[in-house]
């Protein structure tokens, strides 16, 4: 009788063990869903695993913790905010040099607050942990500038980039008002 008792109680034990490490798993991932968004769903596709792309998720976030990322100082918000302006404003005469200078100024504005240059997928890692929903702007704007740089993008196509760059460069810039 004891033997028994005691096997019902280490298998209780186990059974508790396992149904905490999965509602902790699960509470894990539905907090990663919620911070990460689309960018959540993109690494699941992309590692073609839950728990990798959560791995991955994980260390993007431990590795942007680290960084001396700042918001700016309101005259180098106001000058940024300025230069964007201007560029939109080019586009109706360059659309080329536009998409140039926006790709440039996303560029500038990041590593004023302090994101460090590395390849343009290290950018697009670090930038999804502190702006996941207008990551996936970055890489079609990025995208259509390399085309561009081909020859392979119309005019249109330019015109999505400079909106794309738009909600990233507003989203960095923590300036939430329609620049036109």
């Amino acid at each position: 009788m004891q033997t028994s008792t005691l096997i019902l109680i280490v298998c209780l034990i186990v059974l508790a063990a396992v149904v905490a490490w999965l509602v902790l798993d699960r509470r894990k991932s539905k907090l990663l869903r919620s911070r990460f968004g689309p960018e959540y769903h993109r690494a699941v596709e992309e590692h073609g695993d839950r728990r990798q792309a959560e791995r991955d998720l994980e260390g993007r976030t431990k590795r942007v913790e680290k960084l001396p990322i700042h918001p700016l100082q309101p005259s180098d918000r106001d000058r940024f905010l300025a230069a964007w302006r201007n560029d939109q404003a080019r586009f109706v005469d360059d659309p080329a040099a536009a998409v140039s200078e926006a790709d440039q100024l996303v560029i500038d504005l990041m590593k004023a607050r302090g994101y460090p240059m590395a390849d343009f997928d290290q950018r697009v890692a670090d930038i999804s942990v502190d702006h996941p929903r207008v990551v996936e702007n970055y890489r079609a704007a990025h995208d259509i500038a390399l085309r561009h740089r081909q020859g392979k993008a119309s005019t249109e196509d330019l015109r999505k980039a400079v909106i794309y760059y738009r909600a990233l460069f507003e989203d960095l810039l923590e300036v939430h008002e329609v620049t036109r």
